[in-house]
């Protein structure tokens, strides 16, 4: 089925002809469905710490930095902006000239709230001869909306979200990037410097590299602290081939393989090359001003302190199972841990002898560890916390997109639609075991949870492979806490006008 010419296009993207034959297979196949036990709740699945105990759990983060660990704020910041414009674009298409539809009238009469209205209006005097308040006079919209997306103007059609202006200040607007360098020094600094790391695609990079060589000494300064920034790239190896609707490779004009990112679960390979302690994970978009940056802050803090005291626990009992000193009465104490701190379930655990205890024990201690804020549901779109069944029969919480659940069955799909809480990707982990060692990642991914999705290109329908989630598959078998923390902290752009609601003015 792969020619030669196949087999050297997948070699130089770093994939093996055996990858392309499983992916293949995949498509045959698909993915299984989880089994659920129920969505996490408060006081099953779902901390919810008191005010006393969150100013504990500050405390224990800022004496951990004092330790000299190293940190990292780590930003999936790839892929365009496009999406936020879809309306947009569609009113450039439109066969009328002015605002018809709601979300057109509330774009242009809210106008001058925009942080980037000053550079479009430049954009406007020198594309048109006219600013924006002429040209809207005239009722030229759709002058004033290319001048945004196209590229003769502020190219906001192309360009990736992190280098769109999204808040205004009185010293000048910034954009999100920007907004994640001043979070790093607020609560991931550490020894007077701060490590950010961002994700981006290859087309982007320079533009990115160029920002920070602008913004980096104005944010040193005014919090003074050194930055170390760095990018990566999603890699080619992660990507996957896409199908026609018969499972047969999909070719492109030319004869090639078609590829395909493989979505956000690819960055487990960027974040396994993250030398750190501990990295904080957030997506680009979530960024408050500054005004009201100290409770995210706050609660940053809350989650890393809750990562790191659980983190001393689980090092404190491998070394006991590992020096042989136990009691059965630690082992029990051990097993309690393991079911109310880590969530992790074994329903025959009581028949397993001291000897095959202790394996069991280890195994589920010794893994990378996630806390993961989680805010109430208010029908954002996102992934839920949910306990869910392992390949091993194990229970455990997971973070659960509606693709992984079958639609077919009701009793699931109640519980989907019960669950109180979600996800906005707001993620602190612990990445070495309790010898100091990194672990390998890709290890503790589970396979069998990426998904398909239907596609097209030039007009013929295709099948496009999802690798397992960042957050979702792709850290199926980290030690998992969920944390409830308010909804303040999740305020993501979407769509442009997302950027008028009162969290972002």
């Amino acid at each position: 089925m792969l020619s030669e010419l196949d087999l050297k296009q997948i070699a130089q993207k770093g994939i093996t002809p055996e990858q392309i034959e499983n992916q293949l297979q995949e498509f045959k196949t698909g993915f299984p469905f989880l089994r659920l036990e129920g969505p996490a709740a408060i006081g099953n699945g779902i901390v919810a710490p008191t005010e006393a105990e969150c100013q504990d759990y500050v405390k224990t983060w800022n004496d951990y930095k004092a330790e000299g660990k190293k940190i990292v704020k780590f930003v999936p910041a790839s892929g365009a902006a496009s999406r936020m414009f879809k309306n947009m674009f569609a009113f450039l298409d439109a066969d009328y000239d002015v605002p018809t539809t709601d979300f057109e009238k509330e774009y242009f009469d809210n106008i001058e709230k925009f942080a980037f209205y000053g550079a479009l209006d430049e954009a406007c005097k020198k594309n048109e001869g006219k600013g924006i308040k002429e040209l809207l006079a005239e009722g030229n919209y759709k002058a004033v909306v290319k001048n945004m997306l196209d590229k003769s103007g502020l190219n906001y059609g192309q360009l990736p979200k992190g280098l769109l202006l999204f808040h205004n200040y009185p010293e000048g607007p910034r954009t999100p990037m920007e907004e994640h360098l001043v979070e790093g020094a607020l609560y991931a600094e550490s020894g007077g410097e701060a490590n950010v790391h961002f994700t981006v695609s290859h087309e982007h990079l320079q533009l990115f590299e160029q920002k920070v060589a602008d913004k980096q000494a104005q944010y040193a300064q005014k919090y003074g602290i050194k930055y170390n920034i760095s990018f990566s790239e999603q890699k080619p190896s992660t990507d996957t081939v896409a199908a026609n609707p018969d499972n047969t490779p999909f070719r492109n004009e030319d004869g090639s393989l078609l590829f395909r990112p493989g979505g956000h679960g690819a960055l487990i390979e960027n974040l396994n090359e993250i030398s750190a302690d501990v990295v904080f994970i957030k997506n680009i978009d979530n960024v408050v001003p500054d005004r009201l940056k100290p409770e995210t802050v706050t609660y940053k803090q809350v989650i890393a302190g809750i990562l790191v005291s659980l983190q001393k626990k689980v090092f404190q009992y491998l070394e006991i199972l590992e020096s042989g000193a136990y009691t059965h009465e630690t082992l029990e104490e051990i097993i309690r841990f393991v079911k109310h701190d880590l969530c992790c379930k074994k329903e025959d655990i009581k028949n397993l002898e001291d000897a095959e205890l202790v394996i069991f024990l280890k195994e589920k201690l010794n893994r990378p560890i996630r806390v993961c804020g989680v805010v109430k549901n208010v029908g954002e779109p996102g992934g839920g916390p949910f306990l869910t069944y392992n390949q091993d029969g194990t229970v455990s919480l997971q973070i659960l997109e509606s693709s992984q659940i079958d639609k077919t069955n009701e009793e699931y799909m109640r519980m989907f639609k019960e669950g109180t809480h979600f996800n906005p990707v707001d993620l602190v982990c612990a990445i070495k075991d309790y010898k100091g060692k990194p672990f390998n990642l890709p290890d503790y991914v589970d396979k069998t949870t990426g998904f398909i999705s239907s596609k097209s290109k030039s007009g013929k329908e295709l099948k496009a492979l999802e690798l397992p989630g960042l957050w979702n598959g792709a850290m199926s078998n980290w030690n998992t806490i969920f944390v409830e923390v308010p909804l303040g902290t999740f305020n993501p752009v979407k769509t442009v006008n997302d950027l008028l609601r009162e969290q972002h003015q």
